[in-house]
């Protein structure tokens, strides 16, 4: 399991990461000067369809003010700025990469939300939470990178309270052999592909009951079909987060949906109470 953890900390290493953001966020002004969160949205939001399946999946799940809500593997914090400031709900952060939650804290300072939203480097198979902290979890475009789902899906089951909501928003395999490198993988040594099917059953097996399930591929392609429609990407892209490379990375992403060989699945589950022995 190190190794494996080595390689998706190295893929995700982004170094000098914040310093890239200061620069390329001298656009908007000073450094003093306050952010709004969705100013970062076209590079804060590192999955297909950036802000609106964010949006999607938070409906989907019914975020509310008073919850404590917890993005596993939350990069640079766009999904958690986002549900502190459209719910007002506190969020907690969690992801493998230092660069990635030093460049989110980073952020959350400029949008001036540090009240409500903070980020820790840990593990997504060793979250470091105790039992029954949260009220909802996110997950977006992070099982992927991870072979050990059992345990994925204990660990979120185990921080989330009963009854707590679980969304998750992932690629899954459909049909063939992907194309690398694609946005979170260079070779298929960091890719840990299931299909839908074993996904929800995965989870389901480590205590959850579903609650929506829908396949989202045909959404995605429109998405991606759009994008290449529209030319260049704006200057505050994936790109400055991912380096010169991503841009291949989202190509061949593009590529495998439209193929059939990868698809995009949407589902929320609830946190079945634990029947006492």
């Amino acid at each position: 399991m190190t190794n494996e953890l080595d390689r998706v900390r190295d893929h995700y290493r982004a170094t000098g990461l914040t310093d890239r953001l200061k620069t390329t966020l001298a656009v908007f002004g000073p450094e003093q000067q306050r952010l709004k969160p969705e100013q970062l949205a076209t590079l804060d939001q590192f999955h297909t369809r950036g802000l609106a399946a964010t949006a999607e999946l938070a409906n989907l799940a019914v975020i509310t003010a008073d919850m404590s809500v917890l993005d596993v593997g939350s990069g640079v914090g766009g999904p958690a700025r986002f549900l502190a400031e459209t719910y007002g709900c506190r969020v907690t952060g969690v992801d493998l990469s230092e660069p990635f939650v030093e460049a989110a804290r980073y952020l959350t300072a400029r949008t001036g939300q540090d009240d409500k939203v903070s980020f820790e480097t840990g593990s997504a198979l060793a979250l470091p939470f105790e039992d029954d902290r949260f009220d909802a979890a996110l997950l977006q475009h992070v099982a992927m990178n991870i072979a050990d789902r059992p345990l994925l899906y204990r660990e979120i089951r185990r921080v989330l309270k009963p009854g707590g909501k679980f969304a998750t928003f992932d690629v899954v395999l459909n049909s063939g052999d992907p194309f690398y490198p694609v946005p979170w993988a260079k070779t298929p040594g960091e890719s840990f592909l299931l299909t839908a099917e074993a996904t929800c059953e995965a989870i389901e097996a480590a205590g959850f009951g579903t609650l929506v399930r829908r396949d989202d591929t045909a959404i995605a392609k429109a998405w991606f079909a759009e994008l290449r429609a529209s030319g260049p990407p704006p200057s505050l892209n994936l790109g400055v987060v991912m380096g010169q490379g991503f841009a291949e990375f989202a190509t061949n992403l593009g590529r495998n949906l439209m193929e059939g060989r990868l698809g995009i699945f949407t589902a929320v589950f609830e946190a079945v109470p634990v029947k006492a022995s």
